[in-house]
């Protein structure tokens, strides 16, 4: 069984209605003139990240917007990985017209290197680890904003990342100066 939301249900019951009695269905031609005054007055494209003002970025981590030959492993310090990891969004929010300061909200994801000649740590350890990433990416971190704009923020530990980084953002900011190229 199927669940139908009220606007889907009221466009059927109208459309139904409306070829049964062969008038014209007003509310459908509406509706398409609503979403085309809204395209003309956002001209930014769907795909874009952007909706209303708000720039939406997710998976930057440590090597996005790095060539190949300027790629990092997991084996490579934490700090550089979390280096990266902020330029490449700081980069990604200037290109969209938002600055590090307009960032309204980021989660951060860690987790610990995977590799072979790198043990993974159990128990209180693996606690010590994650604890000491924490320390690591709050002092980095906090280079990157004007005293007292950092964000609200969530970091969590995960098992793994892809793309060979240590750590991973998602979040969205304010758009300070729209990019007329979009």
């Amino acid at each position: 069984m199927q669940i139908e939301f009220p606007r889907r249900y009221f466009a059927k019951f109208a459309a139904m209605v409306a070829a049964a009695s062969g008038t014209p269905l007003l509310l459908s031609q509406d509706q398409q003139a609503q979403r085309g005054a809204a395209r003309a007055a956002n001209p930014v494209p769907r795909n874009s990240h952007q909706h209303n003002g708000i720039y939406y970025f997710s998976g930057t981590g440590s090597n996005d917007g790095y060539g190949r030959e300027d790629h990092i492993l997991v084996t490579d310090p934490f700090e550089k990985h979390v280096t990266r990891t902020m330029e490449a969004l700081k980069r990604s929010l200037e290109r969209a017209g938002c600055t590090m300061d307009s960032i309204l909200h980021l989660e951060v994801f860690l987790c610990l290197p995977h590799a072979d000649n790198i043990p993974l740590p159990t128990g209180k350890a693996r606690f010590d680890a994650h604890k000491a990433q924490y320390d690591a990416l709050n002092k980095i971190y906090g280079t990157y904003f004007s005293p007292g704009k950092a964000p609200s923020r969530a970091c969590m530990a995960v098992e793994w990342i892809p793309g060979d980084s240590l750590i991973e953002m998602v979040g969205s900011a304010l758009v300070v100066s729209p990019n007329p190229a979009g």
